[in-house]
């Protein structure tokens, strides 16, 4: 029968990365440099050069694809499995964001196949962390900006102008379809949950140069048919609120259902009838997760995965969980 199952982290350099993904993930990724700045920690992922290794139980040293060729839709779900095969359809990655992030788009599933045989890029943001006034960019002030207009803007290097500019808060929740131009702002930690691809357009980079004064390179005219030039901000901020006890599903969407639950001593939760692996991240506390007899504590920042098989899930503890799946 098969268990919650924990994952090494599997932590990333980025120049605009912080110092939070080593006190939160070293222990778990092992040994980090002090001196290094680490922007993400990829906590659950498929991706090739980087799928994630089993750390607990008799499993343990087995990566997530060869799990799933073994155990097929009794890890995954049976439709999730004939969709998707080897490939795990979803990526979890903590971000510390000490700088900007460069301004992307990525592309949707048909484009994504047409271009690079490859899924889209659907994702979804929870801000655990931020300074104060720190922000995020998300679509375009202007809601009827023209094709054109876009164009021209980037031509005449004015694009920032046109970024619609959001404070954060933490807590706050963020629905961020293939097609929306985004951005990352400094001062934030985030937990993102997206579909399982790589495939970015940078669009802009705030005009950043190396010490050989030479920017990274930009997407611009694979960008161009990648946007959802009406992508509405307001409508992609997810509110919710949330007592002590309570649960609330902030995203359904046909790639992935978001639920956060705020524990406070015992819940039980019966998943058997959505034929889907769950994932479970810990936003904050200590819980302990037992699924079908099987216990596996979650501290904060760690992830755990539920096989599909399991039925009967009982957590205990304090603190707040996200929770996901395919539904």
């Amino acid at each position: 029968m098969l268990y919650p199952l924990k994952f090494k982290p599997r932590v990333k350099e980025r120049i605009w990365g912080g110092q939070a993904i080593l006190s939160k993930k070293g222990k778990a990724a092992g040994r980090l440099a002090k001196d290094k700045l680490y922007g993400e920690s990829w906590d659950l992922s498929s991706v090739k050069g980087d799928i994630s290794v089993v750390t607990n139980g008799f499993l343990k040293g087995n990566n997530l694809q060869e799990i799933i060729e073994v155990y097929m839709g009794e890890l995954v779900g049976e439709e999730i499995f004939e969709r998707y095969g080897l490939e795990f359809p979803l990526l979890v990655k903590y971000l510390d964001c000490n700088d900007k992030l460069s301004v992307q788009v990525h592309p949707d599933d048909a484009l994504a196949l047409e271009r690079h045989d490859s899924f889209g890029k659907t994702e979804a943001w929870y801000v655990v962390d931020c300074k104060p006034g720190a922000a995020i960019y998300l679509g375009f002030k202007d809601l009827n900006i023209t094709r054109e207009e876009y164009i021209a803007a980037v031509a005449e290097s004015r694009l920032e102008s046109l970024l619609n500019r959001v404070e954060v808060k933490p807590g706050d929740v963020f629905f961020i379809p293939a097609g929306t131009v985004h951005a990352l702002g400094a001062g934030i930690e985030v937990v993102e949950v997206q579909q399982t691809s790589d495939i970015t357009y940078r669009i802009y980079d705030w005009d950043r140069v190396d010490a050989a004064g030479k920017g990274r390179e930009l997407h611009t005219a694979l960008a161009v048919d990648a946007i959802d030039f009406e992508a509405d901000a307001d409508l992609l901020h997810k509110k919710y609120d949330l007592k002590a006890g309570e649960s609330y599903k902030v995203i359904e969407s046909d790639y992935f259902t978001m639920t956060l639950h705020e524990i406070d001593g015992e819940g039980e939760f019966d998943r058997s009838m959505i034929d889907s692996f769950i994932i479970y991240i810990a936003i904050k506390g200590s819980m302990q997760i037992i699924a079908d007899g099987n216990s596996e504590t979650l501290d904060e920042g760690e992830v755990v995965l539920i096989p599909a098989e399991v039925g009967d899930i009982t957590i205990k503890g304090s603190g707040k969980l996200m929770e996901v799946y395919i539904k």
